[in-house]
This record gives C-alpha cells, sequence and structure tokens, in this order.
C-alpha cells in the first residue's frame, strides 16, 4: 500500500486530505560557497513560518511538500523542528540543485556515489534528522541540461528506479523536459515517476501535453504569485485538455530566507484555498476533480 512519507512519519490516503505539493520552507538561494550558506536557528525559523503553517492548516491543509533541495538550503533538521511545532507534516526531498549551486563534493562525486547518497536519504534518513525523504528533487539549465546535472540526473533516475521515489525537477523550457525524460528511461527509472516543476513558465502548451502524453506530471506552481486571471485560464485549459490527472496546482512560496534579516518576510500559502478553489467551483469544475487536484494527485505523486 503506497505511504506518504514525512517528518511525522508516513500516512495512508485516507489519513490525509489537502495537500501543498510545492512550498518551501527554509531557501538559502545564494550559492554554497558563501558565508552564512544555509545557517539559521531553527528557533528562528519556527517563530516566522509557524503561523504560515497555522494558517493553512485551518483552511483544511494536511501536509505540505518542501521544495528546497540540496545547494538552495535543504535544512530537514529545521523542517522537522517546524513540523513537530505545528503538527504538520512536511514532505522532504533528497537530491541538488542545477549549475551554480552544486557543492564541490557534488560536482566530484560519481554517479554510483550520488545514487547511494540518494537512496540512502530514501531509505535510511537524511543525515542524523531520523526525517526519510520522499522524493529527488533536481533541476536543469534554461539553455539544456549540462553534463554536470545530467550525472546529478542519471544518479536520480536509478535511486528511483531502486526506491519508487517521484524525480522532481525545477525545469523551465518544455523541451529540456522531454531530453530529462529520455535520460531517466534509458537509466531504467519511468516517466511515470517524474514531476515538470514550473511546467506554466514554458509557453508552448503543446509541451504541456507532449509532457503528460510521456506519462510524467505536470505543476503549475504559480498560485498567488502571477496573475489570477492568467492562473484560471491555465488550469482551466489543462482541464479542458484532459490533463487534470496529471495536474499538480501550488504556490511555490514561503520562506525563511537566512540571506535576509530576520529571515525576511514570508508570503503566504493560502491562495489556493481562498481564491482558486472558489474560482474554479464557479466555472463549473465538479468537486470530484477539485478533489483529485488537492488530494489524490499530489498524494500519488509523492507517496511510494
Amino acid at each position: 500500500m503506497a505511504r506518504l512519507i514525512t517528518t511525522l512519519g508516513a500516512f495512508e490516503r485516507e489519513e490525509l486530505g489537502l495537500i501543498l505539493p510545492h512550498e518551501h520552507v527554509f531557501v538559502d538561494l545564494r550559492t554554497p560557497d558563501q558565508p552564512g550558506y544555509a545557517q539559521a536557528d531553527a528557533d528562528d525559523v519556527v517563530r516566522l513560518m509557524a503561523p504560515q503553517i497555522e494558517a493553512i492548516k485551518a483552511q483544511g491543509v494536511t501536509a505540505l511538500v518542501e521544495c528546497s533541495t540540496g545547494g538552495v538550503g535543504l535544512r530537514v533538521d529545521i523542517d522537522l523542528a517546524v513540523s513537530q511545532a505545528t503538527g504538520m507534516p512536511i514532505v522532504v526531498p533528497t537530491g541538488n540543485y542545477r549549475e551554480p549551486w552544486i557543492p564541490d563534493w557534488v560536482a566530484e562525486a560519481s554517479e554510483a556515489s550520488l545514487e547511494a547518497w540518494m537512496v540512502g536519504h530514501l531509505t535510511e534518513g537524511v543525515d542524523d534528522t531520523g526525517v526519510v525523504a520522499a522524493w529527488i528533487k533536481v533541476s536543469a539549465g534554461d539553455d539544456g541540461i549540462t553534463p554536470m546535472e545530467t550525472k546529478i540526473l542519471r544518479a536520480a533516475a536509478r535511486a528511483s528506479a531502486r526506491t519508487g521515489a517521484v524525480i522532481g525537477s525545477h525545469t523551465i523550457r518544455g523541451r529540456v523536459v522531454m531530453d530529462q525524460l529520455d535520460i531517466i528511461e534509458a537509466e531504467g527509472g519511468s516517466a511515470k515517476r517524474f514531476i515538470s516543476i514550473h511546467t506554466q513558465a514554458e509557453p508552448d502548451f503543446e509541451l504541456h501535453k507532449a509532457v503528460a502524453a510521456r506519462g510524467a506530471w505536470i505543476e503549475y506552481d504559480h498560485v498567488g504569485r502571477d496573475p489570477d486571471d492568467e492562473v484560471l485560464a491555465l488550469v482551466l485549459k489543462a482541464l479542458e485538455a484532459g490533463l487534470g490527472k496529471q495536474l499538480l496546482l501550488s504556490h511555490d512560496l514561503g520562506w525563511y530566507d537566512p540571506a535576509q534579516p530576520g529571515g525576511g518576510t514570508p508570503r503566504p500559502y493560502t491562495h489556493l484555498v481562498d481564491w482558486l478553489l472558489p474560482a474554479l467551483r464557479a466555472e463549473g469544475v465538479e468537486e470530484a476533480m477539485i478533489n483529485r487536484l488537492t488530494q489524490d494527485n499530489p498524494f500519488d505523486a509523492f507517496a511510494r
């Protein structure tokens, strides 16, 4: 039976409701070689981010997916602290971001050692946190996947094939996603265990359809970021095209930023429930599809 692995343990489908599949609790977009990179006191992060978590709990959100990966400040210990303080299950990744956010040790590591590192996180836990990662987060350059990013993706594909974990990738261009799917399948992975993160950034809707036709998940994670009318129009277009069974919706918002005084000013994760879902209902989208988009799809994507 598939279960969603979180900071608070593994949950079956019936134990969860609405899931936000792409958010951030803690991010550092400085490169890993910068002084103070990813450094913060967990209590400070809890103070800033707990109110954001409590706000979505009040909306009925039952789990949140942390999308900060290696290279951009993944701190599973901090995710765990926020989760325990709020009672919100947080789904954490392993993996690493694209160039130039690749630490020296990742750049120097072999594909086999990176695969073993990811599998360890996915089966035993991340570092000494005791938290098992649920999925693998990677990325690719906007103009094409580089040899370094290809090495990471190959390792991720093998780790995914061994564990069943989904791979999600920050990839802006649909043609690059198609290249990534070729690499994954060549390594024994499955396009069905891939999430095309930021699909909305690809202006050619035919590529949205082409990625979905390969079996991958597409993710529109710009709710509350882009103009509401554009967000609604794109979601409706995807539903009309029959992509609802493979569509994920989220904000890509938050977060505590250690580069900013006091962690900066977080942006809430509330707009999807406050605005998008009522807007979809007003357009005649049935409740069964609302449930699929907000509950079934994210569970199916991230559970294993």
